[in-house]
C-alpha cells in the first residue's frame, strides 16, 4: 500500500476543519467491493471489459460530493498522492522484476515449495512484499508446472506477499510508515519476529500437509534434475535496488528533498519519478529472452491500476469514520491492545492497511494525551515510556494486525490482486473474491491470527 507521509490536521495546526462525509457515502466503496467481488463469478464479460470504468466511475462520484458538496479538497488531493505513491512503487517492482527469470531445475516437492516460501518471506523485508512476489511466483509456478493447484497460490499469498514482510520497514507500507513518523528501524524486527516464526511455522505445516496429497503427473516421472537455480536478467536487479533507496526519499524526513507544499504538508514527487522511470527503463532495456520466458504482459498491473482508482477513491468516508470514532470518547474508551488487533486486522484486510495503521496508532496515542505528528512522542510510545500504559503491546498488536491481515482478501494488499493475476494468465483456476474468502482465508488463515491473538495479545 502507498507509501505516504500522513499528518494529523489539528486545532492550531496547519489546514482547515472540514466536514465529516455522512455514513451513507461508504455506499460506492461497498458497490465496488461487491462487483469486485461477484463480476468475475456472475457476469465475467461485463467486468472484464468495463472494470475501469466502473472503478473510476464510483471513485469520481466520492470525490465530486467531496469537492462540491463538503467542500473539501484536501482528502481527495491526499487520497490522489497516496494513490500515485502507491501505483508507482507496485508498478516499478512488478515491472523490474518481471526482466528476471530465474529457472529452478528441481523436482517439485512439498519440501522445495516450502523452501521457496520461506525464502521468499525472508526476502520480502529486503525488497517488500510486491518486489518478492513478482521476483518468486512465476518460478514457483514454473516449479509445480505438473501439480500445481489454486492452493499453492494461496499459501504463497499468505506467506510471501503478506505475513512475510513484517520484519522491516521496508518489508509492509504500514511499517515504512511507522518508521516515518518516529518507530525505530529495527523496532519491527525486535518485536514481531517471535509471532513472525510462529505465523510462518504454522503456515508451513498446513502447507506440507496439503501439498503432499498433491500427486499430480510427477507419479512416475523419471526425468533427472541437476537442482541448479539460474537466473537471467540479473541486471535488473540493479533497477530493484533504484526502487528500495528512492523508497528512503522521503521530503518529511529530509529537508533537502523537494516536494509539493500543500496545506502545511509535503507532498513526494521526486521519489515516484524515479520509480516511474525505472519502470520505463527497465523494461526499455530488459532481456528479451527473460520477458518472454516469463510471459510478461502488462495486464496485471492494469488490473491493479484501474482497481486501486476504484479503491482509494472511494475508501475515503471509510477512513474519516474509522478514524472519528476511534478519536472519540466513546472510541478512546474501548482502546486496548486486543481491540487495537482486531480493529487494525479486520479492516487491514478491506481498505488500505496503511492509513488503518496510522488510524490506529494515531487513536492509541491520543488516548494516551499523545499526539502522532510529534516524532518523539512516536519513539517514546514505541519505547514503551514511563507516561504510556501497554504501549509497546498496543503498538505491536498494530504492527502485526496490518501486516497479517492484509492476506484475508484480494484487494488486503497491492500484491495479491497481481500473483491472482499472473497465476489466471498462467492457466490456474482461481477462487473468485468470496471463494478465496470462504475456502481458504476462513478456515486456514483466520485460525492462525486467532492463534496469533491468543498466544501473544490476549492474555498479556
Amino acid at each position: 500500500m502507498p507509501v505516504q507521509e500522513y499528518d494529523e490536521l489539528e486545532a492550531g495546526g496547519h489546514g482547515e476543519h472540514h466536514a465529516v462525509a455522512p455514513s451513507w457515502t461508504v455506499i460506492p466503496f461497498v458497490l465496488l467491493l461487491i462487483m469486485i467481488a461477484t463480476g468475475p463469478l456472475f457476469y465475467e464479460q461485463f467486468w472484464h471489459h468495463h472494470y475501469p470504468k466502473v472503478a473510476v466511475a464510483l471513485a469520481a462520484l466520492v470525490v465530486t460530493y467531496y469537492i462540491t458538496v463538503l467542500h473539501n479538497m484536501h482528502a481527495p488531493i491526499h487520497a490522489l498522492a497516496e494513490y500515485v505513491q502507491f501505483i508507482s512503487l507496485i508498478a516499478s517492482l512488478y515491472i523490474a522484476s518481471g526482466g528476471i527469470m530465474i529457472k529452478i531445475d528441481k523436482k517439485g516437492t512439498p519440501m522445495a515449495n516450502i523452501a521457496i516460501l520461506l525464502m521468499g518471506a525472508v526476502i520480502s523485508n529486503f525488497i517488500g512484499t510486491t518486489g518478492a512476489s513478482m521476483l518468486l511466483i512465476r518460478p514457483f509456478i514454473r516449479l509445480n508446472k505438473d501439480r500445481i493447484k489454486a492452493y499453492h497460490i494461496i499459501f504463497f499469498i499468505f506467506m510471501v506477499s503478506n505475513i512475510g514482510g513484517g520484519l522491516t520497514p521496508i518489508g509492509d507500507p504500514p511499517l515504512f510508515l511507522g518508521f516515518l513518523k518516529g518507530v525505530p528501524f529495527e523496532w519491527t524486527l525486535i518485536h514481531n519476529i517471535v509471532p513472525w516464526i510462529f505465523s510462518l511455522i504454522i503456515l508451513a505445516l498446513v502447507f506440507y500437509l496439503v501439498d503432499k496429497r498433491n500427486i499430480g503427473k510427477e507419479e512416475g516421472d523419471e526425468k533427472s534434475y541437476s537442482g541448479k537455480i539460474s537466473i537471467t536478467g540479473t541486471k535488473n536487479f540493479i533497477w530493484l535496488l533504484i526502487v528500495i533507496v528512492a523508497v528512503f526519499m522521503d521530503p518529511n524526513v529530509f529537508d533537502f528533498i523537494p516536494a509539493i507544499n500543500y496545506d502545511g504538508q509535503k507532498i513526494s514527487f521526486l521519489r515516484e519519478l524515479i520509480m516511474l522511470s525505472v519502470a520505463f527503463f527497465s523494461f526499455k532495456f530488459a532481456n528479451q529472452d527473460a520477458i518472454r520466458g516469463n510471459e510478461f504482459n502488462f495486464e496485471p498491473i492494469k488490473e491493479v491500476t484501474f482497481i486501486f482508482i476504484g479503491i482509494f477513491g472511494t475508501m475515503m468516508p471509510a477512513l474519516e469514520l474509522v478514524g472519528e470514532f476511534a478519536k472519540s470518547e466513546t472510541g478512546a474508551s474501548l482502546i486496548n491492545h486486543n481491540t487495537l488487533y482486531w480493529g487494525t486486522g479486520i479492516l487491514s484486510g478491506f481498505l488500505d492497511n496503511a492509513p488503518t495503521y496510522l488510524n490506529f496508532l494515531a487513536a492509541a496515542m491520543a488516548s494516551q494525551g499523545a499526539s502522532i505528528s510529534d516524532m518523539e512522542a512516536v519513539k517514546a510510545f514505541a519505547d514503551g515510556g514511563s507516561q504510556f500504559a501497554n504501549s509497546i503491546l498496543q503498538l505491536k498488536a498494530i504492527a502485526v494486525a496490518a501486516v497479517f491481515f492484509g492476506a484475508m482478501t484480494y484487494i488486503g494488499n497491492g500484491p495479491n490482486f497481481m500473483v491472482k493475476s499472473i497465476s489466471e494468465q498462467s492457466g490456474i483456476k482461481m477462487p473468485s473474491f468470496f471463494g478465496y474468502i470462504l475456502r481458504f482465508s476462513v478456515p486456514i488463515l483466520l485460525p492462525i491470527l486467532i492463534l496469533v491473538w491468543l498466544v501473544f495479545f490476549a492474555f498479556v
